[in-house]
């Protein structure tokens, strides 16, 4: 296996300014009432007919838009899964609850649709820390290699790559790489890539990345915690560190740890990723237990706790807001969009011819799931 070489870091993450995930947490919308919060549901629905819009959510944000959008005949999925579902619908404005990248996945889909979010300062670590500037520069000193970026990328960095791979398909697609004889330059999640090129031995040079939830997520304390549930698997999402990973059971994007409590016998679960999905487990398997792995804790040097300051900033009242005022419209510009659609295209007709690779099992990968 060839070693990575850490080119960039991004060590923003706990600075002042955007960035902050403090700021993202000062932001998060305060709590309605129950009066105002039903009004406002109902106020919601109407004008999603009224505007022939609907809405689309991801498993992390909260349980009042997830609920909202699938009672409304919208979605709630992974980032990739929503942006083909606002292709595929019928509805000309899609309400995108989720993070300024899912959006903009959304738009270069759906270039004649028109793409709203609750608030357009809900962005990623991931995201924040691959500046499209930076990352070309990457590119061009290494420009031997296939450019494979993760979906959690802006359009720019995305229009700058060979290849886009989602979690699920990711092992598949750098394997397909590798067995033609290429090098690959992998950005942003440093845990994601150093976990795939364990699997592939492919060689591969990592954009020094990470999402400031799973990154939190703590070995030591994971394994303290199996003592005390014995009989429970552990679900880990692989942009976990890796002394995180080595102890799963599953491992494996959010659609596949989903499938994993809905089809495993276990009685408990120990997981090991933004907590927003609970809810959605909750839901499909009422009669399991939920366990939170454990991360830096609930104090003030925790970064995330589980739980993207983000992916809080979407509610009820940004939904409305979107809907009544078409505020947070996303706009990607036509030359950048066509770029990073073939990137996208590129996986998804891979994903389509090799359905039986996307399948296959690799270590706790659950079969069958997808390509997202």
């Amino acid at each position: 296996m060839t070693s990575s070489t850490v080119v960039y870091d991004y060590t923003r993450q706990d600075a002042t300014g955007e960035s902050c995930t403090a700021h993202a947490w000062a932001k998060v919308p305060p709590t309605l009432p129950a009066a105002e919060r039903a009004a406002t549901r109902e106020r919601i629905k109407t004008l999603l007919k009224e505007r022939n819009a609907v809405l689309i959510a991801h498993y992390y944000v909260d349980g009042d838009l997830q609920d909202l959008a699938l009672e409304t005949g919208g979605c709630v999925s992974d980032s990739l899964e929503m942006a083909r579902f606002g292709r595929d619908h019928a509805a000309q404005t899609l309400i995108v609850a989720g993070v300024k990248f899912m959006g903009e996945s959304a738009k270069i889909l759906s270039p004649d649709k028109r793409v709203l979010m609750p608030d357009l300062d809900a962005t990623c670590s991931l995201d924040l820390g691959c500046e499209a500037d930076d990352f070309a520069k990457f590119c061009d000193a290494h420009p031997d290699r296939k450019v494979v970026v993760y979906a959690n990328t802006s359009a720019a960095v995305k229009a700058r790559a060979d290849w886009m791979v989602t979690s699920s398909c990711a092992l598949a697609i750098v394997k397909h790489l590798k067995d033609q004889g290429e090098k690959i330059l992998w950005a942003p999640d440093r845990h994601l890539g150093r976990y795939i090129q364990q699997q592939t031995g492919a060689d591969m040079l990592m954009w020094n990345g990470a999402c400031i939830v799973h990154d939190e997520f703590k070995g030591l304390e994971l394994d303290l915690l199996k003592q005390q549930h014995p009989g429970a698997l552990v679900l880990v999402h692989p942009e976990s560190p890796e002394s995180v990973v080595a102890q799963a059971d599953v491992v494996g994007s959010t659609s596949q740890l989903l499938k994993a409590v809905v089809e495993s016998d276990a009685p408990a679960f120990i997981v090991a990723t933004d907590n927003g999905i609970l809810h959605r487990m909750r839901q499909l398997a009422p009669g399991k237990v939920l366990i939170e792995a454990p991360t830096a804790g609930n104090s003030a040097t925790c970064k995330s706790c589980a739980h993207c300051p983000w992916m809080a900033m979407n509610a009820l009242q940004g939904v409305l807001s979107c809907l009544e005022h078409g505020t947070g419209e996303i706009h990607v510009d036509e030359a950048t969009r066509v770029k990073a659609h073939g990137c996208i295209d590129r996986m998804l007709s891979f994903v389509a011819q090799n359905p039986a690779a996307i399948a296959k099992p690799a270590q706790g990968f659950v079969p069958n799931i997808g390509a997202a």
